[in-house]
């Protein structure tokens, strides 16, 4: 059984080693050198509340060998001008052990429901290309891919595409609504 929750700032030391491997030989993250747990955790804390970190666990917490952090997603800031302020982009990462029991697709639809009780209109998805596991996910949880840009991130001594995906959250209001903080609204799971 999986369990899905809030994370919290003890979670950091978790998030950073399931993060690291994604860092040192993958290009689903364009970071060269991998947060420690010190820079993770003001990573969580940056976003004052209003944006979800939500971590998957490998079962129920209080279980004498289960609740141990087994993957991770999160949204942030889309863009820096406020008009782009309705939008996220997100972000998931599991350990690779936990690929195969499901706790990727049970942590997004977790963000997914989040981001929509908490008022956001969109969510964008950068991929690096080619990644079919993740393009995958992405589409059986609602996003669809809206573009590409080309060679745009350099690593492993390659150049590499960004596909973007896009999920409507919302349907977007005239005036719009400003969205409720995480602090507030906490995991939601429909």
């Amino acid at each position: 059984m999986i369990g899905i929750r809030a994370a919290r700032p003890e979670d950091a030391a978790a998030i950073a080693a399931i993060y690291a491997p994604h860092v040192l030989t993958g290009t689903a993250t364009f970071e060269i050198d991998p947060p420690d747990a010190r820079a993770m955790r003001a990573r969580m804390t940056g976003s004052d509340g209003l944006y979800p970190w939500i971590v998957a666990t490998s079962g129920p917490e209080g279980v004498p060998g289960s609740g141990g952090v087994i993957g991770y997603a999160y949204a942030t800031r889309f863009r820096e001008r406020p008009a782009y302020r309705y939008v996220v982009e997100t972000s998931i990462y599991v350990a690779d052990v936990s690929q195969r029991q499901g706790a990727g697709r049970l942590l997004y639809e977790a963000l997914i429901d989040t981001l929509r009780a908490q008022g956001f209109v969109h969510a964008i998805g950068a991929l690096a290309l080619p990644n079919e596991a993740s393009i995958a996910l992405h589409e059986a949880v609602g996003f669809r891919r809206t573009g590409v840009y080309r060679e745009v991130g350099y690593k492993h001594g390659r150049w590499i595409d960004v596909g973007l995906w896009q999920c409507e959250l919302n349907e977007p209001a005239v005036p719009p609504v400003e969205p409720r903080p995480f602090a507030e609204v906490g995991v939601v799971r429909d």
